[in-house]
């Protein structure tokens, strides 16, 4: 799988304000055996309000964090089917139960059958067109790595 850090990097930016992967995280990720499944669990924060970069012509800006979600669920969802991927599990955070208090609105676990799944959500033109939503509906996330 020919794979280009720099092409992702220009999709989605650097990541130094936590909304994509930082160079090192492309990295990490796309060294990964290529033929092994890949597990993402995704935490979310929404923004009360979402924040998008500057005015668009193209859909309303003066929405919810949540409304901005569900426009990013709308393509993302589809799509990471249509790759191969699925939702093991999307759901409202209800606490911690052990380790130190962290405060979430959404879990959701992604898993994908191979790298190459994985690679085609993030390379596709549609689910990069709705990151926008995704960066401004959250005022922060997380996202842990697990394979096999």
């Amino acid at each position: 799988m020919n794979l280009n850090v720099q092409q992702f990097i220009d999709w989605y930016g650097e990541g130094s304000n936590g909304a994509s992967p930082t160079e090192q995280q492309w990295r990490q990720i796309l060294t990964l055996p290529e033929n092994e499944p890949v597990t993402l669990i995704n935490f979310f924060k929404l923004n009360e309000t979402a924040n998008y970069p500057a005015r668009s012509d193209t859909f309303e800006t003066s929405v919810s964090g949540e409304e901005a979600f569900n426009r990013y669920a709308e393509v993302s969802v589809p799509t990471m089917e249509r790759v191969g991927g699925k939702f093991l599990h999307v759901g409202p955070f209800s606490g911690m139960f052990i380790g130190e208090e962290e405060h979430w609105d959404i879990v959701a676990i992604g898993a994908y059958p191979d790298l190459h799944a994985l690679v085609s959500l993030y390379s596709d033109e549609g689910y990069r067109a709705a990151f926008i939503h995704r960066t401004a509906a959250c005022a922060r996330q997380k996202v842990l790595v697990a394979t096999e």
